[in-house]
């Protein structure tokens, strides 16, 4: 099955602005049927609300928003690798499993490191705070 119909321009304007639609209806459709996204989503949010009571630089305020930004992006290329998996496999396969847990330890391993970060970069700021 073709994705682009003949007769369609393959690259246009319109098109373009109806990829947006296509992204949103993604984050909203993930939103509905995965918890670790809205927990994520939710951190994310608590932790920007931290950083302007902080007074975090720009600069770490970018980093904070490229980790967090690493972590939701992460977690829907799990979603939609575990939703292709389930629908290629629908019965239990070791390289479905395989790829499966992959697509999450990757999710894991980006909170790790996420969470590495906004220590080094909220640690030192809450310890002056109370200080």
């Amino acid at each position: 099955m073709k994705w682009v119909s003949k007769g369609k321009k393959k690259y246009s304007f319109k098109r373009f602005i109806y990829g947006f639609g296509y992204a949103f209806r993604g984050i909203f459709s993930s939103l509905k049927t995965e918890f670790n996204l809205i927990i994520e989503i939710i951190i994310g949010i608590l932790a920007i609300v931290l950083g302007f009571f902080l007074n975090l630089s720009t600069i770490e305020f970018c980093i904070v928003i490229l980790c967090i930004s690493l972590v939701i992006s992460m977690e829907l290329i799990n979603t939609a690798i575990e939703h292709t998996v389930d629908m290629a496999m629908p019965e239990k396969h070791p390289l479905a499993k395989m790829a499966k847990d992959a697509s999450a330890g990757g999710v894991l391993f980006s909170c790790i490191g996420s969470l590495a970060i906004g220590i080094i970069i909220y640690l030192p700021k809450v310890i002056d705070f109370f200080s």
